[in-house]
């Protein structure tokens, strides 16, 4: 019988690890305090996570780039991550980082519908192509906003979306001890699984991956590049060198990587 706790044990399969979190935190308050132009907390709707950070650029945008966090949709902070942010508006993007409600006070269809009204309220604040992308937990959430089902505002104008060590088919997760958090059954996993979902029309997905990751998340992300193909949408899958779960997302930092070129490419 396979492991499933330990198939989605990245931190446990990651040196150091258990140090990041402090890590993602000290380096998004430097960040932030360092001299960029940032909107912190501001609300797009009435729960108390229902806040996002707007980070500018110097200059009228090109467009917008929202960046969802990862952390199992039960832990971490939007203000963990701001300096995600740099690589996008150093190339001239705005950067919105929302943060949602957790499970268990939310269902992981209720983090669906927050990310979905911080999407739309961010995209009425910078005019422009729209890019979407977020990591394990968040790559879920982006892939999860292209799906036919979701009715989006601004859903014509996002141009791209990239998921990075996404979770697309939520079904296995109902096997792991997370789930007593989560509170998965059958119906709403397979409700909340893009890969188990039509994305809508016009979709472009990057499903982007390390190539040092646990064994599931590659999986995972070759899964959704394979079945969105058969829907007929422009989708690239990366296995991304040795990286692991942590380090495969530090291009995002970084305006001449070629996790962000991906991101940004017409």
């Amino acid at each position: 019988m396979k492991n499933w706790d330990d198939a989605y044990a990245n931190m446990a399969h990651v040196t150091g690890s258990a140090a990041l979190p402090a890590y993602w935190a000290a380096e998004a308050a430097a960040y932030r305090a360092g001299g960029i132009i940032v909107e912190e907390d501001i609300a797009y709707g009435d729960a108390p996570r229902q806040r996002l950070d707007l980070v500018w650029p110097d200059g009228t945008p090109k467009g917008l780039v929202v960046f969802v966090h990862g952390g199992y949709w039960m832990r971490l902070h939007k203000s963990d991550w701001t300096h995600f942010a740099e690589g996008a508006r150093s190339s001239g993007w705005a950067v919105a980082v929302p943060g949602y409600t957790l499970t268990p006070n939310t269902r992981l269809s209720g983090i669906t519908g927050e990310i979905r009204a911080a999407v739309s309220y961010a995209a009425s604040r910078v005019a422009g192509p729209i890019r979407l992308v977020g990591h394990s937990a968040g790559g879920h959430l982006v892939s999860r906003m292209v799906c036919a089902d979701i009715d989006i505002p601004c859903g014509d104008r996002i141009a791209r979306v990239m998921s990075i060590s996404g979770i697309h088919d939520l079904r296995p997760l109902m096997r792991t001890a997370m789930n007593d958090t989560l509170r998965l059954d059958l119906a709403e996993a397979r409700a909340e699984s893009p890969a188990l979902l039509e994305p809508r029309a016009g979709t472009r997905l990057t499903a982007w991956v390390g190539g040092g990751e646990r064994p599931e998340f590659i999986r995972q992300t070759q899964f959704i590049g394979l079945v969105w193909k058969g829907f007929d949408v422009e989708t690239h899958v990366v296995v991304d060198g040795v990286h692991h779960h942590f380090s495969v997302i530090e291009g995002l930092r970084n305006e001449d990587s070629a996790i962000l070129s991906a991101l940004l490419a017409n």
